[in-house]
């Protein structure tokens, strides 16, 4: 059995508080870190039908420049499963700074920054990179889900790719 605890305090002046200062947005803070935190979890198992249930239908991943926008989680599991099997032997994920807006209580978008180590399956160096992962999320009937995730790189150390979208430095 599941229960869902609504608890909502009103401003001063009588008025409802913005979604992300509520209790409700504190845990729905919590819940999508926890989608994120499961994303990287997943990937570095190679668990790719467990990465595959964090995004919506419809969801859009940009890993970069040089590799194919992919829509919805058909494109979405393709990609991720021939990486997982063909292409990595280990990776580890770490994500901290994790920063989230809410566009409204059911939608909301976060950057978190990535540090990432991969071991590849066909004996080139190892490498490293550091960047941000953008996500857009929505609430489905199970849960917070990722709509949207972009890839930006700060920099990186004999990565897989020479083309990556910028952190957007100023």
């Amino acid at each position: 059995m599941s229960v869902t605890l609504i608890i909502r305090a009103m401003d001063n002046d009588g008025t409802e508080p913005d979604h992300a200062r509520s209790l409700e947005g504190l845990i729905d803070k919590a819940d999508i870190s926890g989608v994120i935190h499961s994303y990287c979890y997943h990937f570095d198992r190679a668990e790719d039908d467990s990465v595959l249930a964090l995004f919506t239908d419809d969801a859009v991943v940009d890993y970069g420049p040089d590799v194919p926008t992919l829509t919805g989680r058909a494109e979405i599991h393709e990609m991720v499963s021939r990486g997982l099997a063909d292409f990595f032997a280990a990776t580890s994920h770490h994500v901290s700074n994790i920063m989230v807006h809410f566009e409204a209580p059911d939608q909301a978008t976060s950057i978190c920054y990535l540090y990432a180590w991969h071991r590849y399956q066909d004996g080139r160096p190892n490498s490293e990179l550091w960047g941000q992962y953008h996500h857009a999320f929505r609430r489905v009937g199970d849960g917070w889900k990722i709509s949207s995730l972009i890839l930006r790189a700060a920099g990186s150390d004999l990565f897989h790719r020479d083309k990556m979208h910028p952190i957007g430095r100023r």
